[in-house]
């Protein structure tokens, strides 16, 4: 974005699809469009440096799960002092 915008713009569906050109360089140019449906605020088109920002850095699933604590440390042998008991789960017959 290399402008600041003052007064956000506002497009009817209608004329955003018209002058979608438009819209995604005042997007870039000048600030977030928003596009109205029936008056009402429906969507907002974004600079993509602008939602990279507002959407942060985050990580993949995957970076997620190794991001863990280590698990290799806990103990998770069973103990096998004790007898193993019955459990009744009910007869659904």
């Amino acid at each position: 974005m290399t402008a600041i915008q003052t007064e956000v713009t506002k497009w009817q569906l209608q004329e955003a699809k018209q002058h979608f050109s438009e819209v995604v360089r005042k997007a870039h140019d000048e600030g977030p469009q928003i596009v109205t449906k029936h008056g009402k605020d429906v969507v907002v088109i974004l600079d993509m440096e602008e939602y990279r920002q507002l959407k942060g850095k985050q990580p993949d699933f995957k970076e997620f799960l190794l991001s863990g604590p280590d698990l290799s440390t806990l103990d998770l042998t069973r103990d096998k002092s004790t007898e193993m008991r019955a459990v009744d789960l009910g007869d659904d017959e």
